[in-house]
């Protein structure tokens, strides 16, 4: 692959690609369960709602599966590269155990609903690795093994794996698993209708009104009534405690392509190591396997997209020889500043709003037990872990105040320093190229096609305000603040922003 090649596409959406859409909602509703957001978390929710016997739609401002759960690397496992160390030094062994078991059953629940619904996802069960190939980093490691043991995981600290390369010492965690995530949704989703679920697809809500009950509108100006709302947009589109001040978004690119059999490294990796490195590798038939490489993470909107694929393509070669590379792409994630997802009530206040945010790469199983979770918040019953991952939590963010100045000083840097950098003018956008320019006082983000068509923007994303940068790479305006993302043409591809950007009138 070279730098001019364009993002192929996620290998998950090429393979499933999901048939018709689901109807648009084009007409009021009243259901006891609003779902916002039909990705892991949202249409777990649903799924699990829906089973306890409660009318629900989800609304989808896209497609089923087909956003950040769709971009996955699509590992299932609670060996979250270094987390468990962490937590018991903040928070404590009790906090440990408690994420370790929500995690754990999480992924069990799902191993039961694949055998249950029969479902052809590519279930594989795998242990999964946090290595360092840093003899330096080594305590770190030996510590994180004991901290998920302590925590109930059945983890041990090795220095052999079966990568193709040495490493200094890994965690290892058994009885993991990995899995087609959009086959195992979809089925999910048909299983959610059977039982009188609806899932409406391209129906982007844009206004909430919390209350008893709750009322959505949509962009087409359709009202949905509901008793409890759930906000499973990955980033909250709605954000009425602040969370934003505590998320920070990550993009992440991906490599993938066939290896031999023979070569298979039999497990699901990862290191903190050269920018994060992860790898794992799905069936592909005729003796061979498809490997999947991620890495490479940096705030949307900053760095050159193209340049960092070219070094996770000479990663993936060098390190695993013979590979055949044939798709790339890449995800996104949100950080917490504290640690662990925000999986609760929305905000102080909130009787029958929740979100589910903040997994921090880790949204297949947080999205699994953010389903179980919301569920026996929504119906009234007690969960063990509903204290750890309360989004009204504060003890915590002001024991880590130090992360969250941190990312708060990157938005403010961004807001400011950005409107001051010299600019182009439109004139000087070449063919293929995008920049914010400067035209007649304002700043636009302004695109110029093959064909010399030029695309010109307000460069200003409509969630806060901060300008947007190109991404080259995957042709996209990308916001470094809270990480919306936009088409060329303005179009939404990734929130909190709720409108598109404006275009600019010559």
């Amino acid at each position: 692959m070279t730098r001019k090649e364009q993002v192929s596409g996620s290998y998950w959406l090429q393979t499933e690609p999901g048939g018709s859409p689901r109807p648009t909602l084009t007409e009021d509703l009243t259901v006891d369960v609003a779902v916002i957001g039909a990705g892991m978390a949202g249409l777990s929710t649903a799924w699990e709602l829906t089973r306890a016997g409660l009318s629900v739609a989800v609304l989808e401002a896209d497609r089923v599966a087909a956003g950040v759960t769709g971009h996955t690397t699509a590992k299932v496992t609670a060996l979250h590269t270094l987390i468990y160390d962490k937590l018991r030094r903040t928070r404590g062994g009790e906090a440990a155990r408690l994420y370790a078991r929500s995690q754990s059953e999480a992924i069990e629940r799902a191993a039961g609903i694949v055998a249950e619904l029969g479902i052809d996802c590519d279930w594989e069960e795998r242990s999964a690795y946090t290595y360092v190939s840093d003899g330096d980093r080594l305590e770190e490691v030996r510590a994180e093994a004991r901290a998920a043991k302590e925590a109930g995981l059945p983890a041990s600290f090795v220095t052999e794996t079966r990568l193709p390369f040495p490493v200094a010492g890994a965690v290892k965690v058994t009885g993991q698993a990995q899995f087609h995530p959009r086959k195992y949704l979809l089925a999910l989703a048909e299983d959610l209708e059977a039982r009188g679920g609806r899932i409406h697809e391209y129906t982007r809500v844009t206004g909430l009104t919390e209350g008893q009950p709750c009322r959505l509108t949509t962009d087409a100006g359709v009202t949905v009534t509901a008793r409890d709302v759930v906000v499973a947009t990955h980033y909250p589109v709605f954000d009425r405690a602040l969370l934003f001040t505590r998320l920070s978004p990550r993009r992440e690119l991906v490599v993938a392509g066939t290896i031999p059999a023979d070569r298979d490294p039999d497990g699901m990796y990862i290191t903190p190591d050269e920018n994060t490195r992860s790898v794992r590798t799905a069936p592909y038939g005729d003796g061979q396997r498809f490997l999947v490489v991620t890495g490479q993470h940096f705030t949307p909107g900053t760095g050159d997209t193209p340049a960092l694929f070219e070094e996770l393509t000479d990663w993936a070669s060098t390190h695993f020889p013979g590979v055949y590379l044939t798709h790339r792409w890449a995800t996104q994630d949100n950080d917490p500043t504290d640690t662990v997802p925000m999986v609760g009530l929305l905000h102080p206040g909130a009787r029958h709003t929740y979100v589910a945010t903040g997994f921090g790469g880790w949204g297949l199983s947080g999205g699994m037990m953010a389903g179980r979770l919301l569920t026996a918040l929504i119906r009234g019953e007690k969960c063990a872990w509903s204290e750890l991952y309360d989004p009204r939590r504060l003890g915590t963010a002001v024991r880590e105040a130090p992360t969250f100045l941190k990312t708060q000083a990157k938005v403010a840097r961004h807001f400011v320093v950005d409107r001051l950098r010299p600019a182009k003018s439109l004139e000087d956008v070449a063919p293929g190229e995008g920049a914010v320019v400067r035209a007649g006082g304002d700043r636009v983000a302004a695109y110029r096609d093959e064909d010399g068509e030029l695309h010109a923007l307000s460069a200003r994303c409509t969630h806060l305000g901060c300008l947007v940068n190109f991404n080259a790479a995957e042709r996209s305006w990308d916001c470094p603040c809270h990480g919306s993302r936009f088409g060329i043409d303005g179009e939404i591809l990734q929130g909190p922003a709720l409108r598109p950007l404006k275009r600019h009138k010559r």
